[in-house]
């Protein structure tokens, strides 16, 4: 298998199969940049995106205000923002092998509240098609 680089944090090597973040992308490589080291791009199915609204616990909410005394890192909220992004990120993958697509290039997220009680996510890409140049 031909490597194209080493992971900067742990040292191992990179392989189209594995040089995305994002566990569980049902073979889609999915990628921040617009273009990929290698492949190109033979067809754009177009825009796809996830998205997850959760609420907040009343237990998170009492926890969050109790640790906003004393400073520090909100474990349950963090926990719940992360658990959103994945979903996001899940649904969106959906979207994209609904349309054919194997990989979604400039993916985003895009996140915010309603009435202080209700955490929005969204992760949104470009659906396409590539193959190794």
């Amino acid at each position: 298998m031909p490597r194209t680089g080493y992971d900067k944090d742990t040292g191992n090597p990179v392989t189209s199969e594995n040089m995305h973040s994002l566990g569980g992308t049902r073979g889609v490589i999915v990628t921040s940049m617009n273009d990929i080291p290698g492949y190109r791009v033979v067809a754009v199915l177009g825009a796809v995106y996830g998205l997850t609204v959760r609420s907040r616990n009343i237990v998170a909410n009492i926890g969050a205000g109790f640790k906003s005394l004393v400073g520090g890192e909100l474990g349950m909220l963090t926990k719940m923002v992360h658990d959103s992004r994945n979903e996001s990120v899940d649904r969106m993958i959906s979207d994209c092998l609904a349309k054919g697509g194997n990989a979604i290039l400039a993916m985003r997220f895009e996140s915010g509240e309603f009435e202080g009680r209700f955490a929005e996510v969204c992760a949104y890409g470009t659906a396409c098609i590539i193959e190794k140049a």
